[in-house]
């Protein structure tokens, strides 16, 4: 199995994300292609391999790529100029059946808009989306759309929770809970995009639960949300922000008093566990669901873990043919409503 690396993408630069390709073959028997600028990857492999096994090293393997999407570039008109871009190359590696997977940490927009123009869309699928992973009391939460689809019709959130309830699977839940983001747990609370889409999800095959508020999000109560992009990013983003704050309150609080500084220490391995619960790079990337292939989309200032991370996620996601199987239900799931796309 060979995974397809951006390996210009993200804040931190090449020698972070080939510490991350390291750690991922150290861990899988996957071999991986580092896209970029060869001479610089050269440069950083070169360095990052001085301790590592040989027999790892191997399992990299550099592609050239001439150019680079920055991350403050218009993603769809950067992907039609620069054809041979580190992002475009990894996805094109795809397309030919030289790579199972692409991953980027590069600028979000134009991996998605890469993904779909060089892959297409999975047979039934209206709009690709993307699935992201929430942490909640009773284990992880998948919502979708976090940000590739802004305006959405009600038959793009059905088959959200459709292929969501897919890609669920991957965390071993055989009937996904789903619940459809709102602001009241009563069904005719929201707006018409909403309400219509309730329609949609009650009269399908999906166990859909219902309506859930933003407080529900983190109970684990449901196993899968739906939402369109809008709010789908918007609550992706304050969570990660809320997460990053309420270290940094506590922190402060410890750093106020002796006493609390000790409590601290004797409790640290709690801490530690939480912080790890919370952390984004646990979870790797983003994956776009819905595109013939695998595309995973990572935070711009991921660590070499969250790369690993990302890395493992495209490789369970193909062991379980995550594209077939949403496939299948998508075909089985539009049978039982008579809206198209």
């Amino acid at each position: 199995m060979r995974i397809a690396l951006d390996a210009m993408g993200g804040d931190h630069g090449p020698q972070e994300l080939i510490a991350g390709a390291l750690l991922a073959v150290e861990q899988t028997e996957s071999d991986i292609y580092l896209i970029g600028d060869e001479p610089l990857l050269k440069k950083y492999l070169e360095a990052s391999a001085v301790d590592a096994d040989k027999k790892v090293v191997s399992r990299l393997h550099i592609i050239h790529a001439p150019t680079v999407v920055g991350m403050d570039e218009n993603p769809v008109e950067a992907i039609r100029k620069k054809k041979d871009s580190s992002i475009m190359v990894a996805f094109d590696l795809v397309r030919k059946g030289a790579a199972v997977a692409a991953v980027s940490a590069g600028n979000s927009g134009a991996t998605l808009a890469a993904g779909v123009r060089t892959l297409g869309r999975l047979k039934h699928v209206a709009r690709p989306g993307l699935a992201s992973i929430f942490p909640t009391l009773k284990g992880p939460v998948v919502i979708m759309d976090v940000g590739a689809n802004v305006e959405c019709r009600p038959v793009h959130l059905f088959q959200f929770a459709v292929m969501a309830s897919s890609f669920a699977r991957l965390y071993h839940v055989d009937r996904p809970r789903v619940g459809l983001l709102t602001i009241g747990e009563e069904s005719g609370k929201g707006n018409s995009l909403v309400k219509e889409t309730y329609a949609l999800l009650e009269k399908s095959s999906l166990n859909f639960i219902g309506n859930v508020e933003g407080r529900d999000v983190f109970q684990g109560d449901v196993d899968v949300i739906v939402c369109d992009g809008f709010v789908g990013n918007i609550c992706l983003k304050i969570s990660e922000g809320l997460a990053e704050a309420a270290m940094r309150m506590l922190k402060d609080e410890i750093c106020k008093s002796r006493l609390a500084k000790l409590g601290y220490l004797l409790a640290r391995p709690a801490f530690q566990k939480f912080k790890k619960r919370v952390d984004y790079a646990e979870y790797g990337g983003v994956p776009l669901l819905g595109i013939k292939g695998t595309g995973i989309v990572c935070h711009g200032k991921s660590s070499a873990h969250a790369i690993k991370n990302a890395i493992i996620e495209a490789c369970q996601m193909e062991n379980l043919n995550i594209n077939d199987l949403i496939s299948k239900e998508l075909r089985e799931g539009l049978g039982n409503n008579s809206e198209t796309a």
